[in-house]
């Protein structure tokens, strides 16, 4: 059997990039999208472009996605990084979607990580997108709402993207063993074991699961046995530089959530300190303390949300090196705090609820009437008024008919102790067990 070529000295891009589909047909996830009569799908068959934002976690497709667009519809593509571009490099393409368009051509704009392009970035791109000269494809790991602003959000549609499955990353696999120019020349053996050891390590991330197949390829030296302990060895041995952009980033900030999550809040100012020191944006890891304080704490402690949110204000506010202080507050209150996903899951499992059964009417004696119409319809008859009984309360059926069930289930821990005796007393059937 030939040996497995060597990795390091082919000169060639990396593994992700050699395998990258270039037609939607060899485009693997993102079915929600991409599927027939979805909106990419259709987007290509009727040859249509308008400006999107792409969101969702690293690896999904998004910078993929972008480039058969390009190259179904024919149109000129230009590549910008939002970490390392300036306006300089942005008038720049502009200049050439001009050019583009007296030619008849469509210029295609699209921007990595658009969430960290600065306000005066994105007031001039704004102009071009308006009048035409470019359609914007933007990719953000960061929820668009909160960085891109409004007139260019207005402009764009957004799409989100979901992690890979462990079905859809096996394809993925699969497909890099079979076609890849150097990995389909030489024997690599790997067990069915090991692969769902590397499939589960990526996390739903494909090209995080690329770069540590082709690293692992190449710890195994001629033979290609890729064992446990060689997959393991790739998993620790990646250069542990942090990069706001790459694996590191999002290893980082997971460590740090998991450390204020369980607790320890000594461990979480331990990667507050790591993600702070390789220049991570103080405002990325207050957003993410936001959602942990209502996700992981709760009513536990009602008070961190409070915290977090002026924390986050502070942060923005006050900048660098003086916002540390504050995240290492707002940090250590969340990690020290008592911990509590009931609201989380409450509303995880009723949305789940009317997914699967649909949206119920509404009744009578709980929708508004501002009509007369409407009150002539009962809209509203015989809704009792809660404060104008004892306690504030009245025990009457808010829900739909036949639709009772327990979401919020609150624990025995900080302040939903109280919150529990009290929704106990008010609805005993729910609450008694």
């Amino acid at each position: 059997m030939p040996a497995i070529p060597s990795l390091f000295n082919q000169h060639l891009p990396p593994l992700a990039d050699r395998i990258r589909p270039k037609t939607m047909s060899g485009f693997i996830g993102q079915s929600h999208l991409v599927d027939d009569q979805k909106i990419l799908s259709k987007l290509l068959e009727n040859n249509q472009l308008f400006s999107l934002i792409l969101w969702g976690p690293p690896g999904t497709g998004k910078t993929t996605l972008a480039r058969i667009m390009a190259n179904s519809l024919k149109a000129k593509i230009h590549e910008l990084s939002a970490v390392s571009s300036g306006v300089k490099d942005l008038r720049k393409v502009i200049e050439k979607g001009k050019a583009n368009r007296d030619l008849g051509q469509s210029t295609i704009l699209f921007i990595d990580e658009i969430h960290r392009f600065s306000k005066s970035q994105q007031d001039a791109l704004l102009h071009a997108v308006e009048e035409g000269v470019v359609t914007l494809i933007g990719a953000t790991t960061e929820n668009p709402s909160f960085e891109v602003i409004s007139p260019l959000l207005s402009r764009c549609r957004v799409l989100t993207l979901k992690h890979l499955t462990e079905e859809q990353l096996s394809a993925v696999l699969a497909g890099a063993l079979k076609n890849d120019i150097i990995l389909s020349k030489g024997r690599i053996e790997i067990s069915k074991d090991v692969k769902i050891m590397l499939i589960q390590s990526a996390g739903g991330d494909a090209r995080k699961m690329l770069n540590t197949l082709e690293l692992a390829v190449s710890l195994s030296g001629e033979r290609g046995l890729l064992t446990s302990e060689i997959l393991n060895e790739a998993l620790q041995s990646k250069i542990q530089l942090y990069d706001k952009t790459g694996d590191y980033h999002y290893d980082a900030i997971s460590a740090f959530i998991k450390s204020v999550r369980g607790s320890d809040p000594d461990a979480a100012v331990y990667w507050l300190a790591v993600m702070l020191e390789g220049g991570e944006k103080p405002e990325f890891i207050a957003r993410r303390l936001i959602i942990l304080a209502s996700e992981d704490i709760g009513n536990a402690d009602p008070q961190g949300l409070s915290v977090a949110t002026s924390g986050f204000q502070a942060v923005h506010m006050i900048g660098m090196p003086e916002a540390s202080i504050v995240l290492s507050q707002i940090t250590t209150y969340l990690a020290s705090a008592p911990k509590s996903n009931a609201s989380y899951m409450a509303v995880k499992s009723a949305m789940e609820k009317i997914s699967s059964e649909g949206t119920p009417g509404v009744p009578l004696h709980l929708r508004n009437a501002p009509t007369g119409l409407m009150e002539s319809h009962d809209y509203g008859k015989d809704y009792n008024y809660p404060h104008n009984h004892p306690d504030h309360f009245i025990n009457v059926d808010y829900f739909p008919e036949g639709k009772h069930e327990t979401f919020y289930k609150p624990t025995e821990l900080g302040y939903e102790e109280y919150i529990r005796g009290r929704l106990k007393k008010l609805w005993p059937k729910r609450y008694s067990k």
